[in-house]
């Protein structure tokens, strides 16, 4: 089973607008999901977001690539989260689809 999950996400924001999205989608998952995870932290080198999340014991890390018609987001899971896989996948893909949409009201909270 693999512990590799790649997610491309297509938008026609440019840069640095769908990087401001995905900086406040980062922020809010960190805060709606913080009594469930045990540690978050992200990291922005450019244009270029690395991403770490610990919980139960496990360390899981992903980047997220902000380019000008797309994002590439890459996750690692260790091997006891793998079975989780699909469920990340479906994750990452809906919380990107959602900051990305043209029309995008982030929600209040």
């Amino acid at each position: 089973m693999s512990n590799a999950i790649t997610v491309t996400v297509p938008h026609n924001l440019g840069v640095e607008a769908a990087k401001a999205r995905i900086a406040e989608q980062l922020t809010r998952m960190q805060r709606d999901y913080v009594d469930k995870i045990g540690h978050s932290e992200v990291a922005w080198a450019g244009d270029v977001a690395t991403i770490r999340v610990v919980t139960l014991g496990q360390t899981a890390t992903a980047e997220v690539a902000v380019m000008n018609d797309q994002l590439r987001i890459d996750v690692q899971l260790p091997w006891v989260l793998s079975a989780l896989s699909g469920k990340v996948q479906e994750l990452v893909n809906r919380n990107a689809n959602d900051a990305l949409r043209i029309g995008h009201t982030p929600p209040k909270g």
